[in-house]
């Protein structure tokens, strides 16, 4: 069955963007055709790089952590049961600010893709 994941059994990994995924639901491996789910893991004092998905609008769920999101030229803090809406083509990044893990749902439409996420700073995320 593929319209069902278990989350001890998805293997995380590193996005362009730095961060860590673990896709919940993605149409290359599940039952989903037009969108993705992924928790997102960003440790304490990390960011993500700078960067914008051209095609895919992206809600972020923040639900565990505190950050501080930039989308454009705005920055806002975020704490868990904050959802924000991230449109195409909007540059943006996340900062742990806090103590703990900063976990993410994050929800694409179409789903997530290496192709459309394009950097918009290069180097690490430190």
């Amino acid at each position: 069955m593929k319209n069902i994941s278990k989350y001890g059994q998805i293997k995380p990994y590193i996005t362009r963007d730095g961060s860590e995924i673990r896709e919940l639901m993605h149409p290359d491996s599940h039952d989903s055709k037009q969108q993705s789910l992924a928790e997102a893991t960003i440790r304490p004092g990390k960011q993500t790089l700078l960067h914008r998905h051209n095609k895919s609008e992206e809600l972020y769920f923040i639900t565990q952590g505190i950050g501080r999101l930039q989308i454009g030229n705005e920055i806002i803090k975020v704490r868990p049961g904050d959802c924000v809406c991230i449109a195409p083509g909007m540059a943006h990044r996340i900062e742990n600010i806090g103590h703990e893990d900063l976990k993410i749902l994050c929800c694409c439409a179409p789903a997530y893709s290496h192709n459309d996420t394009e950097l918009l700073q290069t180097g690490d995320n430190d």
